[in-house]
């Protein structure tokens, strides 16, 4: 498998994973403050199943923590991952 990334295209206002070149997964967002709202999470149907939504997820919040941001997960797969995860619970914005 090619090598993952997980970077902001903040100018596309998502999150996304990387399959070398090729982008196979992204978590979209809305900025509101120092809060980003996940609103929608997609793995490409090519690449469905081999766990690149939890990468992603991982990937992204870590970088908002790093970042000192909040996040406000109106996304089902986000909220259910930070659930499952709660290491990243300190992230969620609590005026939420």
């Amino acid at each position: 498998m090619d090598e993952i990334s997980v970077s902001d295209n903040s100018k596309a206002h998502r999150y996304e994973l990387r399959l070398g070149a090729e982008v196979a997964a992204h978590a979209d967002y809305q900025v509101e403050g120092d809060v980003l709202v996940l609103t929608h999470t997609e793995v490409q149907p090519a690449y469905e199943g081999k766990g690149l939504g939890s990468k992603l997820a991982s990937g992204t919040l870590d970088d908002v923590g790093k970042r000192g941001l909040k996040v406000r997960p109106v996304c089902e797969f986000m909220a259910s991952y930070i659930e499952r995860h709660p290491q990243y619970a300190q992230l969620v914005d609590s005026d939420a």
